[in-house]
């Protein structure tokens, strides 16, 4: 399924992700989109204004306990490069993300994830991406190579969920999830967690969820290896 006949988010997540904050007047975004997450993705090296968004985000992903302790990154694509967490950071701290160029070296307190958003940015079109350990759909990855959700959001937003192979912060692991994600918006690497895409990080942050929830039901229907 390509990123083009992707279906759009339904209006409802919209309407979920609105209420946390007024909306600005920003005429004219795409109804999946929240209106306010624009900022985070048309400038770079602004901390000041990137450090509340990630640790918007952060806040969600613990909540709903797509991550524990430092584990995790995000990034926004900039002119240049793209901004990322930092290396050891907690994604609900609200840290200032590091500027990483799209070449060359990256700076040591960037996110060890870093070649994998590099490569994501380098090969797709992505704008922002979340990276996460959800614990069903790191424990569905160990037995299947494609994950096909049951439940009806998953089954219409991301069908299939490919799982792909690499070791973290290897070179591997960089080219599978960004040959992945250049026709979906979601990819499992077997045993360590999601990388999610999209235009905002509210919009990888929602494939993330929706991918999490889709495996715990599959657990829970037994229709995977064993039943949480």
């Amino acid at each position: 399924m390509s990123l083009a006949s992707t279906p759009a988010l339904p209006p409802h997540y919209q309407h979920s992700l609105q209420h946390t904050r007024p909306p600005p007047p920003y005429p004219g975004r795409h109804a999946h989109i929240p209106l306010y997450a624009k900022p985070s993705c048309t400038k770079i090296r602004v901390p000041k204004m990137l450090d509340r968004e990630f640790e918007r985000i952060g806040k969600r992903l613990f909540m709903e306990g797509l991550v524990g302790a430092n584990f995790g990154n995000m990034s926004v694509r900039g002119e240049g490069g793209f901004n990322i967490t930092r290396t050891g950071a907690y994604l609900d701290a609200g840290e200032a993300p590091v500027f990483v160029p799209d070449a060359g070296d990256a700076p040591r307190e960037a996110s060890s994830e870093y070649r994998v958003h590099r490569a994501v940015y380098r090969e797709t079109p992505h704008s922002a991406i979340v990276h996460a350990h959800p614990v069903h759909a790191v424990a569905a990855s160990l037995d299947t190579d494609l994950v096909r959700p049951a439940d009806s959001e998953g089954g219409m937003l991301c069908p299939e969920i490919p799982v792909v192979a690499g070791n973290p912060g290897t070179d591997e692991i960089a080219e599978n999830v960004a040959g992945a994600l250049q026709d979906g918006h979601i990819v499992i690497v077997r045993g360590h967690g999601t990388f999610a895409a999209g235009k905002t990080l509210d919009e990888a942050y929602i494939y993330t969820s929706i991918a999490e929830y889709a495996c715990r039901i599959l657990f829970l229907s037994g229709r995977l290896r064993g039943v949480l």
